[in-house]
């Protein structure tokens, strides 16, 4: 099978769905001619022209309230902050109005809008550049979270996105755009709000996303020359969240440690425990254990980035920690 990149799964997801459905229009900063600032939009300006692939002025809450109104008068707009930590700034449009237009009209009114952002640390952006606010709208009803962690996950993902009836944040981890991944050249779609176990294992199970989901899988390969079969989960899916799954892995191992990017107060990290304690609480035989960054806003200094931010090391020590019991 054919190996692409993160990025170029992107820009195939957006051309497929363009083809497929003249509603999909695309706008964001610098996606036109230059082909956004992480190579996800390149080519789409020259095949569907200005009229779909729309770059916009500085101005996060007006464009993505542009893009709730045109999703509730019938386009499929698929809208690109150049850096998620902008989503602030349009977060009244987001969780004020698209997140709840459907419920307030009675089901009538539809909201067929995605929100593409990149997020994450790890390349000394600074404490302004460097968020993951996954859990500030998972808490919204009428809000789906979509963090994918391989090129054929986020193609297959993005399609089903721009597909949905809902209101969708699309959330690409700015690290994973130049990995490479097997993607096939036919047509395909990953339902959301399903998980997948990346590795088997028997003796604990890690859950994680996006990025993480890559420490995790080294981290496995490492425990497995101590003699430890560590199953790795990938979310993929924040909301919805895949709880059977997670519930009949933890189920077989006995012990759980979850693994994400950002703080672990009121996060996805905590949401994931709390369904192990109130389901499964009876069949761990340790702990759960969480790894996060530590409660302070990302550095900008590399050194400092590596202090705050998790790595593969953590892992295996919280996997040590929940053996031990």
């Amino acid at each position: 099978m054919r190996k692409i990149f993160y990025n170029q799964a992107v820009a195939e997801a957006l051309r497929e769905e363009m083809r497929r459905d003249p509603a999909v229009t695309l706008w964001g900063l610098d996606i036109g001619p230059y082909g956004g600032a992480n190579g996800a939009t390149k080519g789409l300006y020259e095949e569907f022209g200005a009229d779909r692939v729309m770059d916009m002025p500085i101005s996060e809450l007006g464009y993505v309230g542009m893009g709730v109104g045109a999703a509730a008068t019938g386009l499929r707009p698929v809208v690109e902050l150049q850096f998620s930590d902008w989503i602030t700034l349009a977060s009244e449009m987001l969780v004020n109005q698209g997140a709840k237009m459907h419920y307030m009209f009675g089901g009538v009114m539809k909201m067929p809008l995605v929100l593409r952002a990149p997020v994450g640390g790890y390349v000394s952006a600074g404490a302004q550049h460097s968020n993951s606010f996954e859990a500030w709208f998972s808490h919204t009803p009428g809000i789906k979270v979509i963090m994918p962690s391989t090129p054929y996950d986020v193609k297959g993902l993005l399609k089903s996105a721009i597909r949905d009836n809902n209101l969708v944040i699309f959330f690409e981890h700015k690290k994973l755009y130049g990995l490479k991944g097997e993607v096939p050249e036919e047509e395909y779609t990953i339902p959301i709000g399903k998980a997948e176990v990346k590795r088997e294992g028997e003796d604990v199970t890690l859950v994680t996303y996006a990025y993480m989901t890559h420490f995790c899988l080294e981290a496995a390969e490492k425990l497995a020359e101590e003699g430890i079969s560590a199953e790795v989960i990938d979310l993929r899916t924040i909301d919805p969240l895949d709880r059977e799954c997670i519930l009949d892995s933890v189920r077989k191992t006995g012990r759980l440690v979850v693994v994400q990017e950002t703080w672990t107060d009121c996060s996805v990290s905590s949401e994931v425990s709390a369904t192990v304690a109130e389901n499964a609480l009876e069949y761990l035989d340790a702990p759960i254990i969480r790894v996060g960054s530590k409660d302070v806003p990302t550095p900008f200094s590399p050194v400092l980035e590596k202090r705050v931010l998790p790595q593969v090391e953590d892992v295996l020590d919280a996997v040590h920690r929940v053996m031990e019991d």
